[in-house]
């Protein structure tokens, strides 16, 4: 089983500050679309191919792998990636929450295993020293952040 985490501020100094609701519209826009967030060629296909107020399924190709994801909004606050199939099973959650400071943070975290993979084996090893490092999904947030930003100066968030 495979258990990461990690949060970031929204608005670290330096920044154009976002407000929850911007915040949360690049969340929902991540969700419908991840071509926009992340890196050129990495998510070739992204297709919402159901939908309702609380949820979405998409059907992807992200990193080489057809994936079905099955989506739910609890609104302003967190977005959870079901993965129906795919490499990987389990839930992927984004959450946008104030810390004790009152400073808006958005937080991955993740409950996942691979599938045909042998539990804790070295596959599932490796997935989590990935998901825990430099490139993981810490540098998926900081990157869904920025192009939240880089939405908003474009007028298109």
């Amino acid at each position: 089983m495979i258990h990461s985490t990690a949060t970031v501020p929204v608005n670290p100094e330096g920044e154009t500050r976002l407000t929850r609701a911007q915040a949360w519209k690049g969340l929902v826009l991540k969700a419908r679309d991840a071509r926009l967030f992340l890196p050129p060629g990495i998510c070739t296909r992204c297709d919402v191919v159901e939908e309702s107020a609380s949820l979405i399924v998409r059907e992807a190709m992200i990193a080489g792998a057809n994936l079905r994801e099955i989506i739910t909004f609890e609104p302003q606050s967190k977005v959870t990636f079901f993965q129906a199939t795919g490499p990987r099973e389990g839930a992927i959650i984004n959450e946008l929450f104030e810390d004790a400071d009152g400073t808006l943070q958005l937080r991955f975290y993740c409950y996942l295993g691979l599938r045909g993979q042998a539990p804790n084996g070295p596959e599932e090893r490796a997935e989590q020293e990935w998901m825990d490092g430099d490139k993981g999904y810490k540098s998926a947030l900081l990157s869904t952040l920025k192009r939240t930003r880089e939405l908003l100066a474009e007028g298109r968030l």
